[in-house]
Formats: C-alpha cells, sequence, structure tokens
C-alpha cells in the first residue's frame, strides 16, 4: 500500500460521501498523534511548541502545505501550541484527503531540526 504522506490530494467538490467508519478504522492508525472529532466529520490533532516564533513557523509551513495540496484545514492557535483540524468541507465529512494531509503534516514536523521538536 502506498504510505499515505507520499499520496496527493484530489479535487473534491462534492457530489461523494463521506468515508466510512470502516474506511477511517482503517487510515486513522496511519496518522500517529490525531484523533477522530467529536462530531466524527474531522481529524484533529495539537502541536506543542517551545513559544510563539516556532509555533508562527509551524503554521507557515502548514500554509505551504495546504496550498500545495489544495486541501486547506481549519486552526487555532496560541503562544506554544496549535491545534489542527482537517475536513471536507465540500461533503461535510472525512475524505482520502483529511488523512494524506495529516500524514504530511506528520511528517514534516518530524522531520524539523532537533533544537526545535518538543
Amino acid at each position: 500500500m502506498e504510505e499515505l504522506q507520499t499520496r496527493r490530494c484530489k479535487p473534491c467538490e462534492g457530489g461523494i460521501d463521506p468515508l466510512s467508519e470502516a474506511r477511517i478504522d482503517t487510515l486513522l492508525p496511519q496518522v500517529p498523534g490525531w484523533q477522530l472529532s467529536a462530531d466524527r466529520r474531522g481529524i484533529e490533532r495539537r502541536f506543542v511548541f517551545k513559544g510563539f516564533q516556532r509555533v508562527m513557523a509551524f503554521i507557515n509551513a502548514l500554509a505551504w502545505l495546504s496550498n500545495q495540496q489544495d486541501h486547506h484545514p481549519d486552526f487555532r492557535a496560541g503562544f506554544n501550541y496549535c491545534t489542527v483540524r482537517f475536513t471536507t468541507h465540500a461533503i461535510n465529512g472525512l475524505s482520502e484527503n483529511d488523512f494524506i494531509c495529516a500524514a504530511r503534516l506528520n511528517a514534516l514536523h518530524e522531520h524539523r531540526p532537533r533544537e526545535a521538536r518538543t
């Protein structure tokens, strides 16, 4: 099976069903640290950093990744954290695009310089 982080998002403008519970159960273990949201329509992860500058660097990387994949998350940020939520708004639920972006963001977060890790 092709790893999620090497795949590209496919355009989604609606007209398809959200992922089934069975498919979500298959994909969720492939994105460590991510959890199914309370409404079961998204996946979320909280990233913690050593200070605001690192949070902002992460948000800039998140923006770059999201634009590359043409799939954009919702996020909240503060002094030392950023919580990211992926959902596919066009279908009001989860698509494989959400898991691809989560896997790519995990890879980006894991490959930052050692001194920036928390």
